[in-house]
């Protein structure tokens, strides 16, 4: 589907064609609060995408901040997208980046990776707010053992599209006829969409996979109503359209191609066999970042996440 603002929407939304509502669960991580719609109950995957947090909206007093220290990844790719605020981004491979609203960290995990986010020093300096959405993707099968790799993305390099009351931005993949310049290994769409009051705007339908996000105001989908902090998963095929409440809203559209291969997810490591899982939490525990398959973050190399006890006490499932 190409972008084409003059397309009669209304006539799209003649059959919803929704296969799963998830109502993510919230988690208050000590002053803020931090809401979780991937992997559920109901749905482990959107197309690749196996993980999806609504980070916020929270208030900071001057001093406070994030501290997510060091931590390891693999089999997988993070997405993170901000609405308000900062992260400092530092990771194994070296890499030390600031991400600003509009922007877009894409940290490709691999066979191994280490990174943290922290609040910077200048933020923390002042009242500020933090929201925004962090999620993961499974690297398909034939990469999850490459080289890690991270790319940041400016808010001008994204394909934007504008038209009666309907602001999108591009974050990943394709879509509408434009691709964004982030490097992907699977067919894959993720896009920030502001709509004013009635505003409608198309699902794209030539992915197989295809989920809306709420994360601000509500939405109508041919007469039902679906309000912030609500995850709609949608059938292959349907034409759909999303149409704003009275007071707008703003949608994170997701999806792509379904995996042909199962995944495991455990802790922070995602991967086709849990053999590798299993190897890569014994490296974690072992650390020795000197010689280890893991590396601390040059600049934040004093500290990092253990695996806890009771996390010890969990196995790697199944995301269907």
């Amino acid at each position: 589907m190409s972008w084409n603002p003059t397309q009669s929407l209304e006539s799209l939304s003649h059959n919803t064609a929704l296969d799963t509502l998830i109502i993510p669960r919230a988690r208050d991580l000590g002053g803020f609060e931090v809401r979780r719609a991937l992997p559920s109950s109901k749905r482990q995957l959107v197309g690749p995408f196996i993980f999806f947090d609504q980070v916020g909206p929270a208030e900071f007093l001057t001093g406070d901040g994030i501290d997510v220290r060091p931590h390891p990844h693999i089999g997988l790719g993070t997405v993170t997208y901000l609405y308000q605020g900062e992260f400092e981004h530092r990771d194994s491979l070296g890499t030390h980046q600031m991400i600003y609203p509009g922007e877009v960290n894409w940290m490709v995990a691999g066979r191994g990776v280490t990174h943290s986010e922290r609040t910077s020093q200048k933020t923390r300096d002042k009242k500020h707010s933090l929201f925004g959405i962090q999620t993961w993707i499974a690297l398909p099968e034939a990469h999850e053992d490459m080289a890690p790799d991270f790319e940041h993305h400016k808010q001008g390099a994204l394909p934007h599209f504008q038209d009666q009351g309907v602001s999108a931005r591009l974050i990943l993949g394709s879509a509408y006829g434009e691709t964004s310049p982030v490097t992907l290994l699977s067919e894959t769409f993720y896009l920030d969409v502001r709509l004013d009051p009635g505003a409608s705007f198309p699902l794209p339908d030539d992915h197989e996979d295809r989920g809306v996000y709420v994360t601000q105001g509500s939405v109508e989908i041919a007469g039902d109503t679906f309000t912030q902090g609500r995850m709609m998963v949608f059938r292959p095929g349907d034409p759909l359209s999303v149409k704003a409440g009275p007071q707008g809203a703003r949608l994170m559209l997701l999806g792509g191609a379904t995996l042909n291969e199962e995944r495991y997810i455990w802790w922070n490591f995602v991967s086709s066999s849990k053999e590798k899982i299993e190897a890569a939490t014994r490296e974690w525990k072992t650390a020795d970042w000197a010689k280890g398959a893991f590396h601390l973050p040059p600049g934040d190399d004093q500290e990092f996440i253990p695996i806890s006890d009771e996390l010890e006490r969990t196995r790697p499932r199944r995301a269907r």
